[in-house]
């Protein structure tokens, strides 16, 4: 899946998605989650 095709699905920009890939530090959980969605996968976040 392309940036375009990825921020299309997520209602956000290229420069959005570029940030997330890039500095995912500053990146909500909600954010993560519908990312993860968004490629067919499913976010889970585990403590042990």
């Amino acid at each position: 899946m392309t940036h375009e095709e990825l921020a299309r699905q997520l209602n956000l920009n290229k420069s959005t998605i570029s940030r997330i890939e890039n500095h995912a530090e500053d990146v909500g959980i909600y954010t993560l989650e519908r990312y993860a969605n968004a490629l067919g996968k499913k976010l889970i976040i585990e403590i042990a």
